[in-house]
C-alpha cells in the first residue's frame, strides 16, 4: 500500500482520546455505512481464492514473521542438540499460539486500541510502564540479534565481516520503514521466506527414521535436565513471543484506520463476521509458521544430530541441514531465508515497541502516518534499530544470541499472557466480547505451560 496520509494522520494523543470517549459508541454496522469494510471487500470477490486472499492480513504477516531468525536459530539448535525428541512441540504449540494471537487481535478490534492503549486507560500506571518498558528492552535486543543474523546470512555470500554487513542492512530496513511502508517491506521480503520451505524437502531427502519421527511427533518426550528445559523455554519463547502480542493488536487497529475509522468510537466493537475473518487470518498464519518450525527441527535432527554435529556455532553450521536438498547451494538457501525473515521481523520488533511507547505516552503513531506527523513514534523505531545494530559490535556469537533471546522471551511471555487474559475477560474493555470458555482454556493453558517451563528452568 502506498505511503500516504490517511485518517490516522488526524489522530492526536490523550486529548483527542478524551474527546472521542465523550461521544457515543457507534457499532461497526453504523460505522461501516461511511467507511470501507473488510466484509464488503471480501463479499465483492467471487473467486474463492481471491476471497481467502482478501481475508489474509495482520495474522498472516504475523505468522510469516514468527519464523524470524531467532526462531530459525532456536529450532536449528533444538533439532541438532536434541534430535527428534522435541518434534511434539510443534503440534502442541499450534492451537496455543493461534489462540493467543486471536485473543490479541480481538482486543485490538473490539477496544479500538492496542494493548498499551488498553493498559493506559484501564489499568494502573505502574503496570503500563513495567509492561511497555520490558517489551521495549526485549524487542531492541531481539531486533539486534535478528539484524546480526542478517549480517551472518550475508556473510555466507559476501566475504565481509558479518558485523559490518549489518550496517547497510540496517540502513535499508530504516529507509524502507520510514520512507516506504511496512506493507512494502512485507510485499517484497515475504517471498524470500519461501526459501524456508526448503527444510521440508531436505527433511524428506535425509533418509529419516519414520517410526521414530511419528512417535516423537505424537508422544511428548520430557527430560528434567537444565539443557532440555532451557531449550523447551526457548522454543515456547520464540513461538509465542511477547512482541507479537502487541504487534497483532496494534495492526488490527491500523487495518481499521486504513478503512477510514480514524476515530476511536468508529473502531470500537466487532461483528461476528469480522471476528470470524480474524480467526481465519490468524489460524492460517500460525499454521504456516508451525509447519516451518516442525520441518526445521525435523531437518536438523535428520542431518546434523544424526551425523553427531550437535553444536551449531555459525550460520554455516546451520546451513548444513539443507544440504540433502540443495547440496553446495545450501548456504544460499539459508541466507535467502534468514534475510527475508529478518527484514520481516525487525520492523515488527521495533514497530511493536514504538506502538506501545506511543500509546503509553499519548503520542501520534502509525506506520502509515507520515514521519513529520509522528516524530516520537519514528524516533523510537530509529533508536531501537540503531541500538540493536550496535549490539552486533560487541562480539556476540549470532547463533547463540538468537537462542538466548528466545529463552528471554520465554521468561517474559508468561506474565504478559496473564495480563492479556485478564484484559480479554474484562467487560469494561471488551463489553460482551469477553472470551468464550474454549478460548479461555487455551489461553490460560498457554500461560500455565510457559510459566511452569520458566520456573523449572530458573529453579536452582
Amino acid at each position: 500500500m502506498a505511503h500516504e496520509p490517511r485518517g490516522n494522520d488526524e489522530r492526536a494523543g490523550e486529548d483527542d482520546e478524551v474527546a472521542e470517549d465523550a461521544g457515543p459508541t457507534i457499532p461497526h454496522a453504523e460505522a461501516a455505512e461511511r467507511t470501507t469494510t473488510l466484509e464488503g471487500g471480501v463479499a465483492k470477490q467471487r473467486n474463492p481464492l481471491r476471497r481467502l486472499l482478501a481475508i489474509l492480513g495482520p495474522g498472516f504477516i504475523t505468522g510469516a514473521s514468527d519464523d524470524d531468525p531467532s526462531g530459525i536459530g532456536t529450532y536449528s539448535v533444538a533439532g541438532a542438540s536434541l534430535g527428534y525428541a522435541v518434534l511434539w512441540t510443534a503440534p502442541l504449540t499450534f492451537p496455543l499460539m493461534a489462540s493467543v494471537q486471536f485473543i490479541c487481535a480481538k482486543v485490538g478490534m473490539v477496544s479500538g486500541r492496542g494493548l498499551a492503549g488498553v493498559l493506559r486507560h484501564h489499568y494502573p500506571r505502574w503496570l503500563l510502564y513495567t509492561s511497555v518498558g520490558g517489551l521495549t528492552v526485549a524487542n531492541t535486543v531481539n531486533a539486534g540479534v535478528d539484524i546480526g543474523a542478517i549480517g551472518a546470512a550475508l556473510n555466507l555470500l559476501v566475504p565481509v565481516p558479518a558485523a559490518w554487513l549489518t550496517v547497510p542492512a540496517t540502513a535499508l530496513i530504516l529507509g524502507l520503514q520510514i520512507w516506504g511502508s511496512y506493507r512494502l517491506i512485507a510485499r517484497v521480503f515475504k517471498w524470500l521466506t519461501l526459501a524456508l520451505f526448503a527444510y521440508i524437502g531436505s527433511a524428506l531427502l535425509a533418509h529419516p527414521q519414520w517410526g521414530q519421527i511419528l512417535r516423537s511427533t505424537v508422544v511428548p518426550t520430557l527430560h528434567w535436565d537444565k539443557a532440555f528445559v532451557t531449550t523447551l523455554v526457548a522454543i515456547l519463547g520464540t513461538t509465542i513471543s511477547p512482541y507479537l502480542f502487541f504487534w497483532q493488536a496494534s495492526e488490527e487497529v491500523e487495518e481499521e484506520v486504513s478503512m477510514g475509522r480514524s476515530r476511536l468510537w468508529q473502531r470500537r466493537g466487532a461483528s461476528d463476521t469480522e471476528l470470524e475473518y480474524a480467526a481465519i487470518d490468524v489460524n492460517i498464519g500460525m499454521f504456516f509458521s508451525n509447519v516451518v518450525m516442525y520441518f526445521i527441527i525435523f531437518a536438523t535432527a535428520a542431518t546434523l544430530f544424526q551425523a553427531g554435529q550437535t553444536d551449531i556455532s555459525s550460520a554455516a553450521d546451520a546451513a548444513e541441514a539443507l544440504r540433502p536438498l540443495a547440496g553446495d547451494l545450501s548456504s544460499v538457501l539459508l541466507a535467502v531465508g534468514l534475510v527475508g525473515s529478518g527484514f520481516l521481523a525487525v520492523p515488527i520488533l521495533t514497530g511493536a515497541a514504538a506502538y506501545a511507547l506511543s500509546e503509553a505516552a499519548g503520542w501520534r503513531y502509525g506506520l502509515d502516518t507520515r514521519p513529520r506527523n509522528a516524530r516520537q513514534f519514528y524516533a523510537v523505531i530509529v533508536v531501537a534499530t540503531l541500538v540493536g545494530m550496535a549490539i552486533n559490535f560487541v562480539g556476540i556469537n549470532p547463533i547463540a544470541a538468537l537462542y538466548w533471546t528466545a529463552v528471554i522471551n520465554g521468561v517474559l511471555a508468561p506474565p504478559l499472557l496473564v495480563l492479556i487474559m485478564l484484559i480479554v475477560n474484562n467487560p469494561k474493555v471488551m463489553g460482551e466480547r469477553v472470551n468464550n470458555p474454549l478460548t479461555n482454556v487455551l489461553g490460560w493453558t498457554t500461560a500455565a505451560l510457559m510459566s511452569t517451563a520458566a520456573v523449572v528452568m530458573l529453579w536452582p
